[in-house]
């Protein structure tokens, strides 16, 4: 079978910093999410990816997203990134495909909030990528569930990919604080064994964050030293599978 990458970003305002009590405004929120997306067009033009999107976001950027979704999957993020109610997955679909002018088939919560399946098939999606199937301290415990693409009450569910056995996490904090090679070895491992890799990353890490009150390691390797090591990985990984948009996931590989 031939082993995929699923290349996510999350797109959103980068209200990150209120989290830590530090004041950013909206304005300078959209300046940094766009400034992101301009830094991560090497890695946008070389494969393509899935950009998880908050209609909010999209709203102030329209022809962008509308730009990407050329060659690249839009998918929900829901509407805001900070606020979020049931009829937000509705909306943010309906909102991300007049803009796009493309069906928006998939689903990525805020900070991979729960959400409930019937809420998401009822707003038309076909699959959810909400879940980090590990334990992080202080935002979630998901070691009860599947670490691999399952199916609940009809939507495919892709959750971000974890090593085989002890579950150590491949997202986008882990490429930050490992040594890069210790990484590519993990992401190598969870590739031969599930034939696919499905890694997110948020554009307003490849931007110089230092100024905005963030613990040090959310904000190592910020900028363009970054985009340097993701540019590898994708030239690494590229030797050992190809890079797909998550619409295209699939039932192959669901039933691997």
């Amino acid at each position: 079978m031939n082993k995929k990458v699923f290349l996510s970003f999350d797109v959103e305002e980068f209200d990150m910093p209120l989290e830590y009590q530090y004041a950013i405004s909206v304005d300078d929120q959209m300046q940094v999410g766009i400034n992101g997306l301009d830094a991560i067009q090497p890695v946008l033009e070389r494969v393509p990816s899935t950009l998880f999107t908050t209609a909010n976001f999209a709203n102030h950027f329209p022809d962008r997203i509308r730009l990407l979704a050329e060659k690249h999957e839009i998918a929900s993020h829901t509407f805001y990134h900070t606020d979020y109610e049931t009829a937000d997955l509705l909306k943010s679909r309906l909102r991300l495909e007049e803009i796009t002018g493309k069906k928006v088939t998939g689903l990525r919560m805020p900070r991979m909030r729960p959400v409930l399946m019937k809420d998401v098939l009822a707003a038309g999606y076909q699959y959810d990528s909400s879940i980090n199937p590990t334990w992080l301290p202080g935002r979630y415990n998901n070691f009860h569930l599947p670490r691999t693409a399952y199916k609940e009450e009809d939507i495919m569910r892709i959750p971000a990919s974890v090593s085989p056995g002890i579950r150590i996490p491949l997202f986008w904090l882990s490429f930050k604080n490992m040594p890069y090679t210790v990484y590519k070895q993990l992401c190598l491992q969870t590739l031969a064994k599930d034939g696919y890799l499905c890694l997110y990353f948020h554009p307003w890490e490849f931007t110089p964050i230092e100024p905005y009150g963030l613990p040090a390691y959310t904000r190592r390797w910020c900028g363009p030293l970054l985009i340097e090591r993701l540019m590898q990985l994708v030239k690494d990984l590229s030797k050992e599978a190809s890079f797909d948009t998550m619409n295209q996931f699939g039932f192959p590989v669901l039933m691997k």
